[in-house]
């Protein structure tokens, strides 16, 4: 550790305020002396030894200040030369000497007299204090070389050995405010003031780095700017001396504005703009402003069309080579095309999509450009929460743009390309606005010919745009805006047009992917069957798509692995080999006729399922349960249920009392996954009838409708998939609502003749198909109450 030995002093000295200016040991200062104060006490120490105590005032605008407006450390100096000037001042050159602190400060005939107390350290060198030393030298190094206005170089302090010394030395030439030197002047102790010394240069170094960057930054865009300016005006003189004349963009941009083929309205509008941006400085930000939105209403199609192609069998021969199936649709768009060959200007179509994903809703639409021959621009609106993503800012906003309605136009270069609204049930809302409501104009063939976007403030034709959008579900889109789209329902794939999809494109497309030939890789139609029942479960074919790539990615490592000679077969055995264990299994056919347990059907977004339904009577109150975790539409259904059983107590041989005794449990299994809807009604109601009857329910019949209390059976919806998921299961037999018989036409023929479909409107037809044998015909007169039962004896034998 650094050693050091403190030597204390005391002595009288006349003292002189100092002001803005603190003065260090060891420096040569000069200064004036003007007030009659410190004239006597200069006085008094030229007369005496011409030693003098100077320290700093707090506040340089005081002209006689106190002794608490004075610091109370201040320097011990010695007066080298002093020169009387001729206006009476003095001007004087001092040298500091020490550090002293005022012990008392008194008023000695018009000057201040100060009790001073010194302190002499004695410092031994240690390899801590070099240290300190050679890093504060490094640092007065960086600080002199960042440091433009200092006079002082690293050579004056390079020999330097003493603490003090060198630590004073910095002080008086660092460029510091008066508080922070006054600081280190009050610091005695030399290693501890050279500490401090080298955090202060730290800090001053981090200080000057940054004001060189920042100075760097500014001279950089000074230079660009400069060199902008020079340019453009050199550019301007040789247009000049080329005839060309300084108003040549300008004309550039007339001729744009008079061959873009604006209406009337929107051109007037352009051409104000223009006289407006002729009239700005070139550099002004509104000049910017005003040449960004010239940009805008030119680069929008205003008369540019696509060629359309009108050929019905050109058309259709593109539809299918595209897509397997999806009739309905092919058929709509090609009464479009028929229609646009009959009548000149029809109104632009407005279609939506409704299906569950990977249907192929999205390529549809690529389909219908192709095949029409227009540009094929989609606008993605999932998430979009913003007005102003549809209509664009106003241009008052820095930074404003057109709509994305806008901007798509101008990415297709047309006035009537194939415009795809992607998600649009996944749209919401805020307090940005909300942009449902914005597409109400866009999507309404009465409105959209005079389309106003915030930003170009004109109106725009949409007219002969052919939008199409796509959703999953509709019941989250606006009634408003489902009203103004024409929707067609894509359903979900069945089995047999999944294996024709994967044969006919999925398979060479996942093999073209991955560089296999068809003699490298081939799928037998069982192979693909399997896939798609153990592997994926889906309405559409991404994931198995996704399957067989996976399947030709592990045949590609086989290939490059054992040679181009490798060559696989898959059968439905070897898929396990390359998928590993089946994800999924189908839920089958229960594997007997048992009391209470009914095979239901259900829709789903992937497609339909089987959905079993349970009955358990147990003794006790009267008291229904529902458990599955059902949704309250369901729970309502359950209850409807129970009390069409209770109102029909007599056509089952119950009395009418019978409720009393018991609880009923009604359960419908994977209790993980939410349920809900009302078509299970007729598959409760059967359950309850059975458990009540004790006649078993048919293993091979599976069931769907909604109950009202008075045993009608109601329409429901998803037959198409109901019936597609109950073949699967292995289930031959059907019950559905009498109404849905105009539903059958969607269900594919070869499934409408493997299955036996029965159209029923009440419960009783339900009943007599659904349970292994007939009711008991038992009149209500002649059912007994059922007698109190003792503890002992068990409930069942009365029911």
């Amino acid at each position: 550790m650094t050693q050091n030995k403190e030597k204390f002093e005391t002595r009288k000295l006349p003292m002189m305020p100092i002001r803005d200016v603190v003065i260090f040991p060891y420096m040569m200062t000069p200064f004036i002396v003007g007030r009659e104060s410190s004239v006597r006490a200069l006085e008094e120490a030229l007369a005496t030894d011409r030693k003098i105590f100077l320290a700093t005032q707090h506040d340089a605008s005081v002209d006689e200040p106190k002794p608490h407006e004075i610091y109370q450390v201040g320097t011990v100096a010695n007066i080298v030369q002093n020169l009387k000037l001729p206006d009476g001042n003095i001007k004087v050159l001092v040298e500091g000497i020490e550090r002293g602190k005022v012990l008392q400060l008194q008023n000695n005939e018009g000057y201040f007299e100060a009790t001073v107390r010194t302190v002499k350290y004695s410092t031994e060198a240690t390899p801590v204090l070099e240290t300190a030393m050679q890093r504060v030298h490094g640092l007065f190094d960086q600080y002199v070389k960042l440091c433009q206005s200092l006079n002082l170089e690293p050579v004056v302090i390079t020999g330097m050995q003493d603490p003090a010394k060198l630590s004073d030395t910095i002080a008086q030439n660092l460029q510091l405010s008066i508080e922070e030197k006054q600081e280190l002047l009050e610091i005695f102790e030399p290693v501890e003031r050279l500490n401090r010394i080298a955090d202060v240069l730290d800090i001053e170094i981090e200080k000057l780095n940054m004001d060189r960057t920042i100075q760097t930054r500014v001279k950089r865009q000074m230079e660009r700017a400069q060199k902008e300016y020079y340019l453009n005006e050199k550019i301007k003189a040789i247009q000049k001396e080329l005839g060309r004349g300084e108003k040549s963009e300008f004309d550039e941009l007339k001729k744009k504005i008079d061959s873009a083929g604006m209406p009337k309205e929107v051109q007037e509008k352009a051409i104000q703009e223009l006289k407006k941006l002729e009239a700005m400085p070139p550099m002004s930000a509104e000049s910017t402003v005003s040449r960004n939105y010239l940009d805008w209403l030119l680069a929008v199609p205003w008369k540019k069309k696509s060629k359309e192609i009108r050929n019905i069998d050109h058309a259709e021969k593109i539809l299918n080579s595209d897509h397997y199936g999806l009739e309905k649709i092919k058929d709509r768009i090609l009464e479009f095309l028929a229609v646009r060959q009959l009548v000149k200007n029809p109104k632009g179509s407005i279609l939506c999509f409704v299906g569950p994903p990977g249907v192929g809703k999205t390529s549809l639409g690529m389909s219908i450009a192709k095949a029409t021959g227009r540009k094929f621009v989609r606008l993605s609106l999932g998430g979009v929460r913003d007005e102003a993503e549809v209509r664009g800012h106003r241009r008052t906003y820095i930074g404003a743009l057109p709509g994305q309605i806008i901007q798509m136009m101008k990415k297709a270069g047309t006035k009537n390309p194939v415009f795809m609204l992607d998600e649009v049930d996944k749209m919401a809302s805020d307090f940005r606005g909300d942009p449902a409501a914005a597409l109400l104009e866009v999507l309404d063939p009465e409105q959209n010919w005079m389309f106003q976007d915030h930003y170009l403030d004109v109106e725009y034709d949409l007219s002969q745009v052919f939008f199409v959008a796509t959703a999953n579900v509709l019941h989250s889109i606006p009634p408003a805006l489902q009203d103004r789209m024409e929707v067609l329902r894509l359903h979900g794939y069945t089995e047999l047009e999944k294996i024709e999809i994967a044969k006919q494109f999925l398979v060479r497309k996942q093999r073209e992917a991955t560089g296999l030939t068809e003699q490298q890789v081939q799928f037998t139609e069982d192979a693909i069957r399997e896939i798609i029942r153990s592997y994926t479960r889906e309405a559409g074919v991404r994931n198995l798509e996704r399957e067989i790539g996976n399947i030709c990615r592990k045949v590609a490592r086989k290939v490059v692995k054992e040679g181009e000679a490798y060559k696989a077969s898959l059968n439905a055995e070897k898929v396990a080999e390359f998928l590993g264990v089946a994800k999924f299994r189908d839920s089958m056919a229960h594997e007997k006729s048992e009391v209470g347990l009914v095979t239901g059907l259900a829709w789903t977004e992937v497609g339909g399922s089987i959905l079993s339904t349970e009955v358990a009577i147990v003794d006790g109150k009267g008291k229904l349960t529902i458990t599955g975790q059902l949704g309250e539409v369901m729970q309502e259904s359950a209850q409807a249920a129970m009390s069409y059983v209770r109102s029909r107590a007599g056509r089952l041989g119950m009395p009418k009392d019978f409720y009393r005794n018991i609880d009923i449990h009604i359960h419908v299994p994977e209790g993980a996954i939410p349920k809900d809807g009302p078509s299970a009604g007729i598959t409760m109601a059967t359950a309850i009838a059975s458990a009540m009857s004790k006649i078993p329910v048919r293993r091979d019949i599976a069931m769907t409708g909604e109950i009202t209390l008075r045993g009608k059976v109601l329409p429901i919806g998803g037959l198409k998939e109901k019936l597609l998921a109950a073949l699967r299961a292995g289930i031959t037999e059907a019950i559905i609502p009498k109404e849905n018989e105009k539903d059958l036409p969607e269900v594919p023929e070869n499934i409408r003749g493997q299955m036996k479909i029965h159209l029923v409107e009440n419960m009783d037809q339900v009943l007599k198909f659904a349970l292994e044998r007939p009711l008991p015909e038992v009149s209500e007169e002649t059912v007994q109450p059922i007698p109190t039962v003792p503890p002992e004896i068990s409930r069942e034998r009365y029911l």
